[in-house]
């Protein structure tokens, strides 16, 4: 099942709250917040507040991107603000094991995220953990860059291994993409897309939606 995350990173900040809900208007299946840290990315976004506010505008699935250094620290907080899935880097831990734990005691689904440079087999040991894997096809901490078509294998090899263990695994791509760059990952074994600037860009949200959801 193809499900649409639109990246509240390329919203009208002054306006996000209408942003959120139009975006629930049009269809899409769950809103993908950006948290960053200015120190695992050289970027600083959102955070448990903003969080809150949102969830007091739209019933839409929050799916939050922890783009920081303490995912450990810092998953109850987001919980009790209102994620329904908190997605992790696995560049940020020696002991994914225990943030994965520490998700799952919160009761919500749990993630794992993966820099441009990280091989797809560093994810391979934690499949059977997660509900979903996240193939990052920009290099994460800001919006608008160009998609990375050399990430398609690592989706594939995603996919791959996923059918090989027997799991019924969400691989999610984020990062440049359109109607044209959802299609390639599709092929390659993603489900769950991304977008920013395409879906708040557009003048027909909608139609937007359904243009990804229809490749």
């Amino acid at each position: 099942m193809i499900k649409i995350s639109p990246s509240v990173l390329a919203a009208d900040f002054a306006d996000l709250g209408n942003e959120a809900l139009k975006m629930e208007q049009a269809g899409a299946d769950m809103l993908h917040i950006d948290v960053m840290d200015g120190h695992f990315v050289p970027n600083i976004s959102l955070g448990v507040p903003v969080l809150t506010s949102l969830n007091k505008r739209t019933d839409l699935f929050m799916d939050v991107h922890l783009m920081i250094s303490d995912p450990f620290t810092y998953a109850e907080p987001f919980v009790k603000a209102g994620a329904d899935m908190l997605t992790f880097h696995l560049e940020t831990t020696d002991h994914p094991e225990t943030v994965i734990q520490k998700i799952r005691s919160l009761g919500v689904k749990v993630g794992i995220a993966v820099k441009p440079a990280t091989a797809a087999d560093a994810l391979f040991p934690y499949l059977h953990l997660i509900d979903m894997a996240l193939v990052m096809t920009v290099e994460p901490g800001f919006g608008g860059q160009s998609f990375m078509p050399d990430m398609l294998p690592k989706i594939a090899a995603l996919r791959q291994e996923a059918i090989r263990q027997n799991q019924e695994l969400d691989i999610q791509v984020d990062g440049g993409i359109t109607d044209v760059t959802a299609l390639l990952c599709l092929n390659a074994g993603a489900n769950v897309l991304v977008a920013g600037s395409y879906l708040f860009g557009a003048q027909d949200a909608r139609a937007a939606v359904n243009s990804l959801r229809s490749v």
